[in-house]
């Protein structure tokens, strides 16, 4: 007894530095991290002194969630909200890809892609929509293009920053036992660097959405981005609060779905020691 008290006092805290936590732990800080948001939202909200078109309250915006479904094509609105978005980062995931791999490996192709890149990349891409209407028109591909523009020249960096991490070490083991430069690129090199790069597009499916209510500028009559700026011309900031928790939710699904699928691939980075 006594020892097994030793080895429990010296288990480290939940507060120490990367210290461990349980999954019901983990579950009830969630639970609290999203509930004191929502009680200061409703408390501010139900303040006589603040006017509904500035703070309406939750229960004001459920209320234009039902409205918005059961009159106004919600489900629409969702779904090609979804499909713009997904279009234009598979987009730029399928060309930032094998760019950001020859980037990774290849000294000459980084001295004559990176720096262009890395100017492209601090232009907004808001500024990019009278290019883009000239170019591509006013149809879907114009809203896709807008997507594109704002996660390519970030994902293609990341991406070669992953490839550039690859230790060197494997890079000169499969050299030594004879690969050639193809086959230490696909099969070691790239499968080294995949569970970073699954990560980067994990994070830029996020900037993808961020871009959203930009893209919808073009021309557009649907979307969740769209709605929000029509919401905003009749002061309908229920409406508003509605589109971006919906936003919000999307993405918070994507973005569990590829943690998911990061721990489904890679099971052996998310051992517990």
């Amino acid at each position: 007894m006594q020892a097994r008290a030793s080895v429990q006092s010296r288990r480290p805290s939940m507060w120490a530095i990367r210290g461990p936590l349980s999954r019901r732990q983990y579950w009830l800080f969630a639970t609290l991290g999203l509930l004191v948001p929502l009680a200061l939202w409703w408390g501010l909200s139900s303040v006589s002194a603040v006017d509904k078109v500035f703070m309406p309250g939750p229960v004001d915006v459920f209320d234009r969630l039902v409205q918005w479904y059961a009159e106004d094509e919600l489900l629409s609105d969702i779904w090609i909200s979804v499909y713009r978005v997904t279009s234009g980062f598979l987009l730029s995931a399928l060309i930032a890809l094998p760019l950001g791999l020859m980037i990774g490996t290849f000294r000459p192709v980084q001295a004559i892609l990176e720096p262009l890149t890395d100017f492209i990349r601090y232009m907004p891409a808001v500024a990019f929509i009278p290019l883009v209407m000239l170019w591509v028109g006013i149809d879907e591909s114009s809203k896709i293009a807008i997507i594109w523009i704002g996660t390519f020249f970030q994902m293609v960096l990341m991406m070669a920053e992953d490839v550039r991490r690859v230790p060197m070490a494997q890079i000169e083991a499969a050299q030594t036992m004879g690969a050639s430069k193809g086959e230490t690129v696909t099969l070691v090199i790239f499968q080294a660097a995949k569970p970073a790069l699954l990560d980067t597009l994990r994070v830029t499916m996020g900037w993808a959405w961020t871009y959203l209510v930009v893209a919808e500028l073009v021309a557009a009559n649907s979307g969740l981005g769209y709605s929000i700026l029509k919401a905003q011309r009749f002061l309908q900031t229920d409406k508003i609060f509605v589109g971006i928790i919906l936003i919000g939710i999307i993405g918070l699904v994507m973005d569990q779905l590829f943690r998911l699928a990061h721990r489904k691939a890679f099971p052996w980075q998310h051992l517990k020691a």
